[in-house]
This record gives C-alpha cells, sequence and structure tokens, in this order.
C-alpha cells in the first residue's frame, strides 16, 4: 500500500518561506508533485515533476516556488519562496504510477498572515 507522508507546513508572515516534504512508500513513481486547497476552492496543481527532473508549475507561483525530487528517497520537495496570503491553503503531496493510478497525502496546511 502507498503512503505519502508530508511535513514542512505552518504558519509564515508574507515574504516569507517555508519547504515542504512528501516521502512516498513504494517505487517506481512516474511523476510526483503538489497540489492545494485553499477555502471553499478546488484543488489546484502547483507544481509536478517528472523522473526527469522535468518541472511544471502554476503560472501563480513560478518565479517563487521550486520544486525536486529525489528518486533514489522517493521524497519530493517543495520549496516556497515569497510567499503571499493567497498561497494559504492545504498543500497535498501527489504521486503517480501513471494509467489513472494517482496517490495522494493528507495535506499539510499553510497559513501566510501577518
Amino acid at each position: 500500500q502507498v503512503q505519502l507522508v508530508e511535513s514542512g507546513g505552518g504558519l509564515v508572515q508574507p515574504g516569507g518561506s517555508l519547504r515542504l516534504s512528501c516521502a512516498a512508500s513504494g517505487s517506481s513513481f512516474y511523476a510526483m508533485g503538489w497540489y492545494r486547497q485553499a477555502p471553499g476552492k478546488q484543488r489546484e496543481l502547483v507544481a509536478d515533476i517528472t523522473g526527469g527532473g522535468n518541472p511544471n508549475y502554476a503560472d501563480s507561483v513560478k518565479g517563487r516556488f521550486t520544486i525536486s525530487r529525489d528518486s533514489a528517497k522517493n521524497t519530493v520537495y517543495l520549496q516556497m519562496n515569497n510567499l503571499k496570503p493567497e498561497d494559504t491553503a492545504v498543500y497535498y503531496c501527489w504521486a503517480s504510477r501513471g494509467y489513472g493510478r494517482d496517490y495522494w497525502g493528507e495535506g499539510t496546511l499553510v497559513t501566510v498572515s501577518l
């Protein structure tokens, strides 16, 4: 059974930084990434990265967030800089083996506020 364990969320002031981590049990994930869901909004892609290391970002986070992956450890990271109040959301780790075989973490809350 695949498990994704997230860490690193919390409260930060605008302009601050946080680093999210997600460790996945099992192996051979085609892609890993992060989604987020703000109150009253749909879940949206933040960033993902393939096994080859090709990143993809939502326009709203380009230039501020960086995704990276340690395939040997089945771990994906999200470095978030210059955080804004609109980044406040529950962030979910995602991993895929393709063909609809998607897995999700339980989520970690990121709050950006004074």
